[in-house]
């Protein structure tokens, strides 16, 4: 009891919304995210504690070929990966719970619950809040990439994709090929 109470004061959790998330009855799509990361959780209620189901991170994405960094463009393959992972396990319907986290239109976060929607998962979410498809793809970044390359300072912006082999002007064919490939992935196991 005093445990909830101090998680609670400590502002770690809210109980009303967890308790009309746990009302649905259905697996929750967890979200969490960090300055470098992004956790996306498949979870089960049980009595004696929430059983994650399975998980995706954005370090995940390295296996598939990403060389970007953490963005709308990971979060949304994120999603996509976990998305699968679902319909792997045979979940087909999710309700989101972004925790503590700001809903803001456009986000990373609903940028990953868009991923899971192309995924073929069902969530009941309005389409309004969803990140463009450019945004998704990574036009802005682009552009941005563009603008900063007139001004010669494309590479001290961007020297960490330089690093890792990713040209910015090219990222959302880089992010489209990396979607195709967890989509192959899949499919093929």
């Amino acid at each position: 009891m005093f445990k909830k109470l101090k998680r609670r004061r400590m502002k770690k959790t809210d109980y009303y919304q967890r308790l009309n998330l746990l009302k649905s009855g259905k697996f929750r799509l967890v979200i969490r995210k960090s300055l470098n990361n992004m956790l996306a959780q498949i979870v089960r209620y049980h009595p004696k504690g929430d059983q994650i189901i399975t998980s995706a991170m954005t370090k995940e994405l390295k296996k598939y070929g990403w060389l970007g960094g953490n963005n709308t463009c990971s979060a949304y393959l994120t999603g996509l990966l976990i998305g699968y992972k679902a319909k792997k396990i045979g979940i087909n319907e999710l309700v989101p719970d972004i925790g503590l986290n700001r809903s803001t239109k456009g986000c990373k976060i609903y940028a990953l619950i868009k991923g899971c929607l192309d995924a073929g998962i069902n969530i009941n979410i309005n389409e309004k809040i969803i990140p463009s498809e450019d945004r998704i793809l990574g036009k802005h970044i682009e552009n941005y990439a563009k603008i900063i390359k007139e001004k010669g300072e494309y590479e001290k912006r961007f020297s960490k994709y330089k690093e890792r082999g990713l040209d910015a002007e090219h990222i959302s064919e880089h992010v489209v090929d990396i979607a195709n490939k967890i989509k192959t992935f899949f499919e093929n196991k």
